[in-house]
């Protein structure tokens, strides 16, 4: 019984083992890198565009712009 129970809790690991993913595949890499660099871009943009008015209001607060 015992030799019954450590051949299926073997074979049942060994499954598990085989559908486990170790690492993330180069598409999911890929993936990540393009949405890091997107999300990069608008926050760029946004703090671009942000800085230009705040430098301009600034400008007409001491009546330079």
């Amino acid at each position: 019984m015992e030799m019954l129970m450590f051949r299926i809790l073997t074979a049942l690991s060994d499954r598990s083992r085989i559908r486990n993913e170790d690492g993330m595949a180069t598409a999911e890499l890929l993936g990540n890198a393009a949405l890091g660099i997107g999300a990069l871009v608008v926050i760029w943009a946004l703090l671009r565009q942000l800085g230009v008015d705040v430098v301009g209001w600034m400008g007409q607060q001491i009546g330079v712009g």
